[in-house]
């Protein structure tokens, strides 16, 4: 059984599975989904909890087993929670993961909850996971994307009693509040909290909320790949200068803004030779979110406007590594600047308009 996280207190409000695996990037997210699940256990009278976090090839399996398969002597019920931080148990790890399962299947008296990080396709479809999600229930836990952001962190506020002004007004101080958390989950509900502490319930001004909110927002090249397809310049710009600031090598930078130069260039190049757009995209590696920014932008972007971009991408790589470019500056962050921004125009631009149709006769 697969669950979304909008999903899981319904779900538990019509009982337990007696396995669930929550996967993916949000620490805080998995946090929230594995408290509600311990809750909903306590609730149902599983008063033990014994927890093994499989840490290296070194990590003793036979307890988990042992602790899967067995009553406790002084309690009824118990919770087995297995946490494996780099999400790949290994061969006997995988072993063991499997038999727990089975063990899972015929136990009313032991709930598993597995916790792991964000899994690729071909873990999601191996062995060891198939039989987790066969036995019990899945959880995807997502990060919040950027666009999603102000509605949640509005929810958050009414939880607690607090809404921003309404109208244009609150978006405004929803979005200061995002651009100022984005892409630190744990930090956003940590300055929510904070404001609950500083104001009571009721509407928040934009004052109250800026004075409140530090900026501990944390960015990583891959959401600058999405700000950059998706055109949002003051977004990539800020992200820039937040990525410098936390000293990410201009190395990786580049590598990100060229790989997707890159493969815009050999998409745009495989469907002007008949080759179907989602072969094209799988081909070059590229799906989910950056699937669809590749699918809007395309269009919008000429062999010609592709070239230069490659060449672009080509001169700054040589800045980057020490040589000097004309008609660039010189400095490896501004270079960057320059060719994120160059795509990030041309990403925001708008398509050429299709001429139309010549009637019948």
């Amino acid at each position: 059984m697969q669950l979304s996280p909008a999903q899981l207190t319904h779900h538990l409000a019509r009982g337990l599975e007696p396995l669930y695996t929550l996967h993916g990037d949000e620490p805080l997210l998995i946090q929230e989904a594995a408290d509600a699940i311990r809750a909903a256990a306590r609730a149902q009278g599983f008063t033990e909890r014994s927890v093994h976090t499989a840490l290296g090839a070194g990590f003793d399996w036979s307890e988990v087993l042992a602790a899967g398969g067995s009553m406790s002597l002084f309690a009824a019920k118990q919770i087995v929670e297995v946490r494996i931080p780099s999400g790949k148990p290994g061969k006997e790890g995988g072993a063991a993961l499997q038999q727990l399962a089975q063990q899972a299947r015929g136990s009313d008296g032991v709930l598993t909850l597995v916790l792991l990080p964000r899994l690729d396709k071909a873990t999601r479809t191996g062995a060891w996971f198939s039989a987790l999600a066969s036995a019990g229930a899945t959880l995807q836990v997502d990060a919040i994307a950027r666009g999603a952001l102000p509605p949640w962190i509005a929810e958050r506020l009414r939880a607690q009693g607090q809404r921003v002004e309404a109208g244009e007004a609150g978006q405004r101080t929803l979005q200061f509040f995002a651009d100022q958390v984005e892409g630190n989950l744990l930090a956003a509900h940590q300055e929510i909290a904070k404001l609950a502490l500083l104001y009571p319930q009721g509407e928040l001004s934009f004052e109250q909320v800026e004075r409140a909110v530090l900026n501990v927002a944390r960015y990583d090249v891959f959401r600058l790949s999405e700000a950059v397809l998706g055109g949002q310049a003051a977004r990539t710009l800020r992200m820039m200068g937040g990525l410098q600031a936390e000293g990410v090598a201009e190395a990786l930078v580049h590598y990100t803004l060229a790989e997707d130069i890159r493969a815009l260039w050999h998409v745009k190049g495989a469907v002007g030779l008949g080759r179907p757009l989602p072969v094209a995209l799988r081909e070059q590696r590229i799906w989910g979110l950056k699937e669809r920014l590749f699918e809007r932008v395309l269009p919008r972007l000429s062999d010609t406007t592709l070239a230069n971009l490659v060449h672009a991408a080509h001169q700054v790589d040589g800045i980057v590594k020490g040589l000097k470019q004309p008609d660039w500056p010189q400095d490896a962050w501004a270079s960057l600047q320059r060719l994120a921004l160059a795509l990030c125009r041309e990403c925001a631009a708008m398509p050429a308009a299709t001429p139309p149709r010549a009637r019948a006769a």
